[in-house]
């Protein structure tokens, strides 16, 4: 995968710090298979002009992910995906399990809302709909 073909998105009134976002993000692609060892990723300066942030925020991030074994500095190339130290890839379950405290949290945000089951449900597959490259 070339890093052009990388979608990251950010949103900066959150509460979460965008180089936290950046790195949630590159460990789902990862766990998801959607990034493999070796994958480049974009240089910090096209992806902070990209997602118009500081460089210094993608350089904090892409260090953490360094020191997390995520990823891996090579020469003339930048940040690449690492391989794995030991090779288990996270189960359906697993990465359902990480994602079920966010969806929980929309879920009761939809609810308190007053919005049915089906309105909410079609939000959600409204943004799979925006989301999914395939």
């Amino acid at each position: 995968m070339q890093s052009s073909e990388l979608s990251f998105s950010i949103s900066p009134s959150s509460g979460v710090p965008i180089y936290r976002q950046i790195i949630d993000q590159v460990n789902a692609l990862v766990v998801s298979g959607r990034l493999k060892p070796g994958d480049a990723l974009p240089s910090i300066r096209k992806l902070a002009e990209s997602l118009e942030v500081n460089m210094m925020t993608i350089s904090k991030a892409y260090a953490r992910l360094e020191v997390d074994g995520v990823l891996t500095r090579v020469r003339g190339v930048g940040m690449v995906v690492a391989e794995p130290d030991i090779p288990t890839a996270a189960s359906v379950k697993e990465r359902q399990a990480e994602l079920r405290p966010l969806i929980e949290q929309a879920v009761l945000r939809g609810l308190q809302l007053n919005l049915s089951n089906p309105q909410i449900i079609a939000v959600v597959e409204s943004i799979l709909r925006e989301n999914r490259n395939e």
